[in-house]
């Protein structure tokens, strides 16, 4: 079945190419509606919608996992979930889920900028209409739509401690993914080597120093995602009462 095969020379992907595109008239269209059906979907009876949105998301996954193990792609250098986006895909999960807010302070950030980043230059040899092709924009899809969902619908805001959240989550996780990427010759969170394919990573500087910028653009990214999306309600109390305009005072 080509649909679901490991040879991708006769179908392969292209950047910018129409349903590269399409894709991305898709993220805008939905976003879009999301914000402008907010208030519509925030009836309870769409929590049904979150979990089968969750439970889709873990079967095209192990359905992945199924795939390339068939395909004898599977392998413990580069297949196991511990990318960024592999990692944002089980916080939405959990988010859709458990809908803890500090799931969703992590999450805001690593879908806005690992999975746009990720949806912009994919790293993606599969073209439509192959499994891998909607694996991978569904997922990447999902991780965007649930956080803004979570944000325009829900009413969750991040603040600036949830940039040191963030900060705290992944450099907690760069020690073990560098030993396990020495342990198995793998390139996880792209710590070996930068991806083979073009990507924002080139502008960042030669190996090693690519990773000190990433470093540095990550929580200059993550003010500028925090700007756009804070809780922008006055909060300044009202007077308890408005004698004073009433009463003019003069001097």
């Amino acid at each position: 079945m080509n649909w679901f095969g490991s040879n991708y020379q006769m179908n392969k992907f292209e950047m910018f190419s129409i349903s590269h595109m399409v894709v991305i008239a898709i993220l805008i269209f939905v976003s879009m509606m999301i914000f402008w059906k907010k208030e519509r979907l925030k009836d309870e009876k769409w929590r049904r919608y979150e979990i089968a949105a969750a439970i889709s998301l873990l079967g095209i996954e192990a359905i992945y996992h199924l795939w390339m193990f068939v395909g004898g792609m599977w392998k413990v250098s580069h297949s196991l979930p511990l990318e960024l986006c592999s990692i944002s895909l089980f916080l939405t999960v959990l988010l859709l889920i458990t809908k803890k807010k500090l799931i969703y302070e992590i999450l805001l950030f690593t879908a806005l900028l690992g999975a746009s980043q990720a949806l912009i230059t994919p790293y993606l040899n599969f073209d439509f209409p192959h499994f891998r092709f909607f694996h991978f924009f569904y997922t990447h899809l999902m991780m965007i739509w649930v956080v803004l969902y979570f944000t325009w619908v829900k009413g969750y805001r991040p603040t600036l401690w949830s940039i040191v959240k963030l900060c705290v989550f992944l450099n907690c996780f760069l020690p073990v993914i560098l030993f396990i990427n020495k342990r198995v010759g793998g390139n996880y969170f792209f710590l070996s080597h930068k991806p083979p394919g073009p990507s924002l990573l080139d502008l960042l500087g030669p190996y090693p120093y690519y990773i000190l910028s990433m470093e540095a653009l990550l929580i200059i990214l993550s003010i500028v995602i925090w700007f756009i999306f804070r809780d922008k309600s006055d909060k300044t109390p009202a007077p308890k009462n408005d004698t004073y305009l009433k009463k003019p005072y003069f001097r």
